[in-house]
């Protein structure tokens, strides 16, 4: 028999029927490991194998908590997120994202504004040091190489490589501001969302998909 509530978050209850509603989605690049893909979403899902079936529901009960517990972090900074997509909206996710973030947190900013209004939020409040940033490009040297040194094949630490091969600092500083502060974003929310999931208790059926407690356990995010 289905629980009622898939999670408790501080004792109050996440509807099961909110994780149905993701999981009934079409199943464009929703599965565990999800990634995007070009062919349109088959008219009915395919029949699954028993433990797919239940490490599915895990992962989206793990989405849907993520998008709660954005929701309830966005209330208590008063933040506003834009309204939220249809559950029935296919989900689409890209490769480049899922290996950065995992299938998990990536498909939650993909479903949850509020998600990525505290992605944005916690971005906005990096602070990078111009020191690590100097360090970075100073590390870096092969990303900042101009097209006609890539052209020739430059080897940027090599001895042959000359001083205007390499774009100025200055040219390139706005970027790797940039860059740093995502990255920094990312790692702030990830310590967020750590922090809030231990205030969570998950009913049978919806417990991590990598929780060992369980035979079907794994490893993905």
């Amino acid at each position: 028999m289905t629980p009622e509530h898939a999670a408790l978050i501080d004792g109050e209850p996440l509807p099961t029927e909110r994780v149905n509603a993701f999981l009934e989605a079409p199943p464009r690049g929703a599965g565990n490991g999800a990634t995007s893909h070009n062919e349109p979403a088959p008219a009915r899902r395919q029949p699954e194998a028993p433990s797919v079936a239940r490490q599915r529901r895990r992962w989206a009960t793990q989405v849907i908590v993520t998008d709660e517990l954005a929701r309830r972090a966005c209330a208590a900074r008063g933040l506003k997120p834009p309204p939220g997509v249809s559950p029935a909206k296919a989900l689409t996710l890209a490769e480049s994202d899922v290996a950065d973030l995992g299938s998990i947190v990536a498909a939650a900013l993909a479903h949850s504004p509020a998600a990525r209004t505290l992605l944005a939020a916690l971005e906005s409040e990096q602070r990078v040091p111009e020191t690590a940033i100097r360090d970075y490009y100073d590390r870096n040297q092969d990303r900042f190489l101009t097209p006609e040194a890539l052209r020739r094949g430059t080897d940027p630490f090599g001895e042959a490589s000359a001083p205007e091969d390499v774009q100025p600092y200055e040219e390139v500083r706005d970027r790797i501001t940039r860059e740093l502060r995502q990255a920094a974003g990312r790692q702030a929310f990830f310590g967020w969302l750590d922090q809030a999931r231990s205030h969570v208790t998950y009913s049978h059926g919806h417990e991590h998909p990598g929780d060992p407690s369980h035979p079907d356990h794994e490893h993905r995010h």
